[in-house]
Parts: C-alpha cells; sequence; structure tokens
C-alpha cells in the first residue's frame, strides 16, 4: 500500500485557494467503488469483536444532577453521574412498577423514580442490575453484552489524539435504517466529493483493501480537500478503518490536523411505530493541531463546539437517507 509523503514544514496558511471543476466535470468515481470491495469491507468489519460495547451518547449529554436516556439495541438505558462524576447506566424502567427513568431526578448518587420515590443507584438492587460503562472523554459507552461476543474490559477503540490536547464535538442523527447500512456509507468514500461538493473537493482514494485483505493493511487511504467557503480548502491525507463492527474512523495521517479524527459510530436503537428499524449515528469529532494557537482552542470551545456539530450533521442529513436507501434496498430484496 502506498503512503503518501510528508508535505514538510507545515505552512503558515493552512488554506489553500481552490482550482475544482464544476461538478458534473468532476472525474467519474464509479469504476473504482466497486460493491463487491465495499461489501468485502463491511464483512470484515462486522466479524470484528465488539466486546458487548454500544455508544450510548457524547459524554457532555449526560450531565450532572441530570439522567440521560436513550434505548439501545432495543432495550431502555438510562445513565447519570454520581456526585463524583462517574457514569453509571442502568435499565431505563423503575423495577417497582416500570416507570421511565429518562427523567428521574438525580439525587446524590442515586436516580429517584418519580411515580414512588425508589431510589436507584450504583449498586443497583433485586431487579435491577447496572451495565459496565466507560467514559473515554468524548463519549459515553454502556456493555449491555452481545450474542457470540465475549465480553470485553473496555470498547475498542481507534487512533486518539491525546484527550489533553483535543477539541471533542460530538453530533447524533438517527435514520430508518440498521447500523450495517451507515458502515457501507462510509466505506464507500468515492462519494465523497459528488454526494457532498460542499464539504469535499480533489477526492482521491489513493489505495483500497482488497476482498481479501490481511488485517494489517484493512484501511482505506484517500487524499482529499475539505472546502472553507467557495474558494479555498484544507488538503489532508486521511486513513479510514473499523476499529469493532459499528464504528467506522477516520483519521487525518498527513497535512493539518494531522492526528485528528472522525469517529463514526452506529448504534443501534429499536423499531420506530412503523416498525422499520432506527440507528443513531453518533460522530466524534476529535480534533487536534500542532499549531501554536490550538493550545487556546478550548478558551472558545463553547462557540466552536455548535459550529462543528451543524457541519456533521449537514452531511449526515444527506448520508443518513444514503443508508436508509441502502436498508430499503435490502429489504426490498427480502435480506432485512
Amino acid at each position: 500500500m502506498n503512503e503518501p509523503k510528508p508535505n514538510g514544514p507545515q505552512s503558515s496558511n493552512p488554506l489553500h485557494r481552490l482550482h475544482r471543476p464544476a461538478w458534473a466535470e468532476q472525474e467519474p468515481t464509479w469504476a473504482d467503488a466497486k460493491p463487491g470491495l465495499i461489501r468485502a469491507a463491511l464483512h470484515r468489519a462486522q466479524a470484528r469483536p465488539s466486546g458487548g460495547w454500544f455508544v450510548l451518547a457524547g459524554s457532555r449529554e449526560v450531565r450532572p444532577g441530570r439522567a440521560f436516556g436513550r434505548p439501545v439495541a432495543g432495550r431502555e438505558v438510562v445513565a447519570w453521574r454520581s456526585t463524583d462524576g462517574t457514569v453509571h447506566a442502568g435499565p431505563g424502567a423503575c423495577p417497582h412498577l416500570g416507570a421511565a427513568l429518562c427523567d428521574a431526578p438525580v439525587v446524590g448518587d442515586s436516580l429517584v423514580c418519580r411515580w414512588h420515590g425508589m431510589p436507584l443507584g450504583p449498586e443497583g438492587r433485586r431487579g435491577w442490575r447496572t451495565f459496565d460503562t466507560h467514559d473515554d472523554g468524548a463519549l459515553v459507552w454502556v456493555r449491555l453484552g452481545e450474542e457470540g461476543q465475549p465480553p470485553t474490559d473496555a470498547p475498542v477503540l481507534g487512533p486518539r489524539p491525546p484527550a489533553d490536547i483535543a477539541l471533542a464535538t460530538v453530533a447524533t442523527v438517527i435514520g430508518k435504517c440498521e447500523p450495517e447500512d451507515v458502515v457501507a456509507n462510509r466505506l464507500d468514500p468515492w462519494h465523497g466529493a459528488w454526494f457532498h461538493p460542499y464539504s469535499f473537493t480533489a477526492l482521491r482514494v489513493l489505495s483500497a483493501p482488497p476482498v481479501d485483505c490481511p488485517p494489517a493493511e484493512d484501511r482505506f487511504l484517500v487524499e482529499v480537500t475539505f472546502t472553507v467557503g467557495s474558494r479555498y480548502g484544507v488538503p489532508v491525507y486521511a486513513e479510514f478503518s473499523c476499529p469493532d463492527p459499528r464504528t467506522v474512523t477516520m483519521e487525518i495521517v498527513d497535512g493539518e490536523g494531522a492526528g485528528s479524527v472522525v469517529e463514526t459510530h452506529a448504534t443501534p436503537l429499536r423499531p420506530g411505530p412503523d416498525g422499520l428499524p432506527r440507528t443513531a449515528v453518533i460522530e466524534a469529532v476529535i480534533a487536534h493541531s500542532d499549531r501554536t494557537g490550538f493550545r487556546h482552542v478550548n478558551r472558545v470551545a463553547a462557540a466552536l463546539r455548535p459550529l462543528v456539530a451543524t457541519a456533521a450533521k449537514r452531511l449526515w442529513r444527506d448520508d443518513i437517507a444514503y443508508a436508509e436507501r441502502l436498508y430499503a434496498m435490502r429489504a426490498a430484496r427480502g435480506r432485512s
């Protein structure tokens, strides 16, 4: 697999003036985006161990003093923080009479059911056992167990910049599809400049894993320019890989922000009223830069996070339609 060559010393200005063709005059990518190659990459990802872990939410969504509820893999889950900041999670229904706990007040270290005042703490109680959790600083994970998956002490994480020097932003979009449709969408980097011309240009897939790819080489290497407005862009090299069955990690390996990652996690929820599956796309952008000024980014983090989340949601409003289409076509063929 050919690797990009470093561009030398970092430029004082990461922005490059765009010289891109009109949308319809781009080099077509359909011949390279072979369905069998994408399916093989998806099947390899699905065969990886999960340890029974699912992404529940962004770390900042589980706030002190408030419960957070979300169905995960068909089960109601509620999470909260104890007074020392530790995240806990348990079933989302009270063991007494089944009241929803997603809006239960947090008093001290415990949830308190609003129907009859039953306290439910980190130690659990008869008929209500808490789940193992993992808070990595960007995301909160919950271990629910999964058929055929031996449990692990912690989720499998891909490459990340150190948490103390990175800015993490999480955005969530929910679609009528299954996790495999989200992962398949992400394992098709060829669609980026065609389907998202407002965000990407000059996208080239430099190498893609073959159908019989060994684990050490199971990644896509892409050259792409992230657009900034209509006239400028930031060129980078990025790698796409899957650390677990429901995650695709894009890591910038050369160019501005090298080491930054975008993690796309597909969490199954439960069917909606229409009987169709629901999947939460929980995307974490974990940004880092070696530039001197980046160390001051936390001063403006509160303003930056909504901007980054808005950009991610714009992409996924398009891509969730793509994933929903994949699910609908698979269901029509009787393989849902």
